[in-house]
């Protein structure tokens, strides 16, 4: 299921971000870039061994950038890599780390003229970021970017589990209420 939002501009989803044919989907990676677990090592997997090989020519990526590569197997044809903030009780910056990684990432989409973009929920796995917080942040700051930029046309979320949909849904009806559509995964 996935449900749409300002004028189907944002969609949340629910499902395997691998699985979804976006312009670029996003990997929220570790510093060297080179896989992991979560989502970055299920990205890593389904894109195949080029994705590995190209990531080491990419020489990392700090954390509140983002990088991008080829899709490879995946159906979206590039993955931006994005490095969110290890969760350290908020005392190190990581409210404006995590919102760097939104923006930065759809700055890149804007710079190579991709009509849409697919996230996870980053930080919030392995990283410890508090999954309401990071959710405000996501939406917060992509809002704001679309309200000044029209390109990446479309931005979903997509959650791997109902609790993340749940989360991401109720914040997003409390903004604007939502358009239901019954769809299978993109």
């Amino acid at each position: 299921m996935e449900r749409l939002f300002f004028q189907g501009r944002i969609e949340i989803l629910k499902g395997d971000i691998t699985r979804v044919a976006a312009d670029a989907i996003v990997n929220a990676a570790n510093q060297s870039l080179m896989g992991g677990g979560g989502v970055d090592g299920a990205i890593h997997r389904a894109a195949g061994p080029q994705l590995l090989l190209e990531c080491l020519k990419l020489g990392g990526c700090r954390s509140g950038d983002a990088k991008i590569t080829k899709g490879y197997r995946l159906p979206s044809p590039h993955v931006i890599h994005t490095v969110g903030p290890v969760w350290h009780g908020g005392k190190k910056d990581e409210a404006t780390l995590l919102s760097s990684c939104y923006r930065r990432c759809l700055e890149i989409a804007q710079e190579h003229h991709l009509n849409s973009i697919a996230f996870p929920s980053i930080s919030t796995g392995v990283y410890r970021y508090p999954k309401e917080d990071a959710c405000g942040i996501a939406l917060n700051t992509t809002l704001e970017f679309i309200k000044a930029n029209n390109v990446p046309e479309s931005i979903l979320f997509v959650l791997f589990s109902e609790g993340d949909f749940d989360i991401y849904l109720k914040r997003m009806e409390s903004l604007e209420p939502a358009v239901s559509i019954d769809s299978e995964e993109r």
